[in-house]
């Protein structure tokens, strides 16, 4: 069942991620700079929690969209769905 097309979400994904991606390069820059760990580590911090939200809102979307798609569909459609929502559950 593994749908393709855009989201509802996509765009407001792509929008946290590319923050976090420039936010990474900061972190990065600041390493090159030699900068404190601990202010590195607090930055890196950050830039793991915007892209667990980020994660978050695309596995939420999925099972939005994806599995209430599935419930109008035939058993098995919706027997695949339910495995598909099993396997994504994994990166919760």
């Amino acid at each position: 069942m593994a749908e393709t097309g855009l989201h509802v979400s996509h765009d407001a994904v792509a929008k946290r991620l590319k923050r976090a991606h420039g936010h990474l390069q900061n972190v990065i820059d600041m390493l090159l700079e030699d900068r404190a760990c601990l202010d590195v580590a607090q930055q890196l911090h950050a830039v793991e929690r915007a892209v667990a939200a980020a994660k978050k809102q695309l596995i939420h979307d999925h099972i939005d969209h994806c599995l209430d798609h599935a419930l109008g569909a035939p058993a098995t459609s919706s027997r695949q769905a339910l495995g598909e929502f099993k396997l994504i559950t994994k990166y919760l």
